[in-house]
C-alpha cells in the first residue's frame, strides 16, 4: 500500500515538473517565455480646469456637491478624466463625456 501511494506521489510530481513551457536557444540554454501586455488608458492629456465643459461641471456639482476638481484630462473622443477631492481629503477619479454623462472606464 505504501508503494502504491509513493508511486502515485512520484507520478504527480513528474507531471508538475514538466508543466512549464520552456524555449531552447541555439546554445542549449533554457528560457521561459514571458509575455507583457501594455494597456493604454485612451491617451488622456491634461487640460486646465477652466477648459472642462459646463455640462461636466454641472454634473460634478450635482453628484458631488462637496468635491473639488483638482485635475482634468481629455482624449480625442471628448471624454474627460476628472480627479476630485472631498473635504475629508480623499481623492477619486471619475470619467464623463462632454455632455456630463458618467462613463464606466
Amino acid at each position: 500500500m505504501k508503494t502504491l501511494f509513493l508511486l502515485g506521489a512520484i507520478t504527480l510530481g513528474g507531471f508538475t515538473a514538466n508543466a512549464q513551457d520552456a524555449l531552447f536557444s541555439q546554445s542549449g540554454i533554457v528560457h521561459n517565455e514571458v509575455k507583457e501586455i501594455m494597456v493604454t488608458a485612451n491617451d488622456f492629456t491634461e487640460i486646465s480646469v477652466s477648459q472642462v465643459p459646463q455640462a461636466v461641471m454641472d454634473a460634478i456639482s450635482t453628484n458631488f456637491p462637496t468635491a473639488n476638481l483638482d485635475k482634468a484630462f481629455t482624449n480625442e473622443e471628448k471624454q474627460y478624466k476628472l480627479v476630485l477631492s472631498l473635504e475629508d481629503g480623499t481623492q477619486g477619479t471619475v470619467y464623463a463625456d462632454e455632455d456630463g454623462n458618467w462613463l464606466d472606464m
